[in-house]
């Protein structure tokens, strides 16, 4: 057994109001300069929708992640033989127009024209070439449109349903929609780390987080076309590769990542997990269907003995023990089961989970008034996205699992309506506890968590300032391996 730390973060979709809050905070403190202008390591996507960058879930065109082989996981983008010729030529990148084509405007023009009979206008520029700009997309084009036939039909995790399902969802009448907000997953097994020629990218030894050395680095993006959800970027004007970095620095001097910091919905929980990097080949190369249990195999009882002593022989400290102990990640994704990792088939392991929201219901009309009452509630069948789409989502194609962490969230919603409307009744409200297989205490603790808890109980951030994380962990690799990267000069001897 390998103990190892890692920095997780979990999403509650129920809570998301797509105000993009999020998405602003990191682009003004990380990507505001040029080259970077097209990057936003944090978007927030319409579901059912082609996300950001266009069609990046369709891995028959960009062949990202992993796949299974008879020896453990394979990357999907190539094999050794073929990385020369994949470095002069790469058919599954991603182009500009797949993101958009950054843009801003000459308000120059609204200071410094001469005096005409019209207003004159700020028109858009090309923020890389200069040149007049007529603007066809955005990170966010498709905001709010769950139901166009442009951008929901093209949606690939529509592809295993039904004609009538597909239907449902397009409909105007019942049209509906969810937020989808992603960063970097900071994966175990990390397909961009494997892709990359020169080893630029890497996971931090100490909490995870998967960095690219700009030292290192040689711009032939494999990283770009081996990463799944495409949030690895190439600056064009650095010819540098830059990703996601789960604001480390800020988490270095005790602050969350600015992401979360900002988030208006509270809709983010970080912490940190423990999980055994002996078995990670393994459960990657699991079968679909196993692939989410899989996952929470690996991830260990902070709280457990066993696991303890054995953290503190691989130099994991005390103080991030407790921490781990206290992570709202670990109650979400492995003791309650209510948070799912997103497209867990593409075998990268991700450590960015996601409690699904609860379907929108369709209710009756009686006597001129719309009535949802507490059994149309309880049923899933009334769901207007079905129930198998966000299995395709959320679980590799699982049903199970969703319909486990819904009639958890059903008992939820029906427990907490009896105990303040009390127009349930407790045999109704009873009866889904017991069919979510769950318990009143347990209910309580996923309420407190998710509405009333504070700043301090929802984000997680290890207490242990990085420099003396540094030194308290025994990994001897730990300082070598910053020092390969560019991060860390090595230490002089005879000082």
């Amino acid at each position: 057994m390998r103990i190892r730390v890692q920095d997780a973060v979990v999403f509650h979709l129920d809570k998301c109001i797509g105000c993009h809050t999020c998405s602003l905070a990191c682009k003004n403190i990380w990507t505001d300069r040029r080259g970077a202008e097209y990057m936003w390591w944090n978007n927030v996507e319409t579901k059912p929708g082609t996300g950001y960058p266009t069609l990046y879930e369709d891995q028959d065109k960009y062949r990202g992640g992993w796949t299974r082989g008879r020896r453990g996981p394979r990357l999907r983008l190539r094999r050794r033989a073929g990385v020369l010729g994949d470095l002069f030529f790469n058919p599954r990148l991603p182009a500009l127009d797949d993101y958009y084509e950054p843009f801003g405007y000459r308000y120059d023009r609204l200071i410094e024209a001469p005096e005409l009979a019209d207003q004159p206008v700020a028109g858009p520029v090309s923020l890389v070439t200069g040149r007049p700009l007529e603007i066809e997309a955005g990170p966010n084009w498709d905001d709010d449109l769950g139901g166009s036939p442009v951008y929901a039909a093209r949606d690939p995790n529509l592809e295993g349903l039904s004609e009538d399902e597909r239907r449902r969802m397009t409909e105007r009448d019942r049209l509906a929609f969810f937020y989808l907000p992603r960063i970097c997953n900071h994966c175990l097994n990390p397909a961009c780390v494997a892709a990359c020629p020169a080893g630029a990218i890497y996971k931090r030894a100490g909490d995870g987080i998967v960095l690219v050395s700009q030292v290192k680095c040689r711009g032939w993006r494999m990283c770009v076309s081996g990463c799944p959800y495409k949030k690895v970027y190439f600056n064009w004007r650095t010819g540098k590769s830059e990703k996601c970095l789960l604001c480390y620095p800020r988490q270095e001097t005790g602050q969350a990542p600015a992401c979360m910091h900002a988030c208006v919905g509270r809709i983010r929980y970080a912490g940190l997990l423990l999980y055994d990097a002996d078995r990670i080949a393994a459960a990657a190369n699991r079968p679909d269907a196993e692939l989410v249990e899989a996952e929470r195999d690996l991830v260990l009882d902070p709280a457990d003995p066993a696991v303890i002593a054995a953290a503190r022989l691989a130099g994991i400290p005390d103080p991030t023990l407790e921490e781990a102990r206290r992570s709202p990640v670990y109650r979400f994704f492995k003791e309650w089961k209510l948070a799912l990792p997103l497209h867990p088939e593409f075998r990268t392991v991700p450590m960015l989970f996601y409690v699904p929201p609860l379907l929108p219901a369709a209710g009756t009309s009686r006597d001129g008034l719309y009535d949802i009452g507490p059994e149309i509630l309880a049923g899933l069948e009334n769901a207007r996205l079905p129930v198998r789409y966000m299995a395709g989502l959320l679980a590799a194609g699982n049903e199970g699992e969703v319909l486990a962490a819904y009639r958890k969230l059903v008992a939820l919603r029906l427990f907490r309506r009896e105990k303040t409307v009390g127009d349930v009744g407790p045999e109704l409200a009873a009866s889904a506890i017991r069919e979510a297989d769950s318990s009143v205490s347990e209910l309580e603790a996923i309420d407190r968590l998710t509405t009333t808890a504070g700043f301090d109980e929802r984000l997680r951030v290890p207490s242990l300032f990085r420099e003396e994380a540094a030194g308290a962990v025994a990994d001897p690799g730990l300082r070598r391996a910053e020092a390969r990267a560019g991060l860390r000069r090595p230490a002089r001897r005879g000082r």
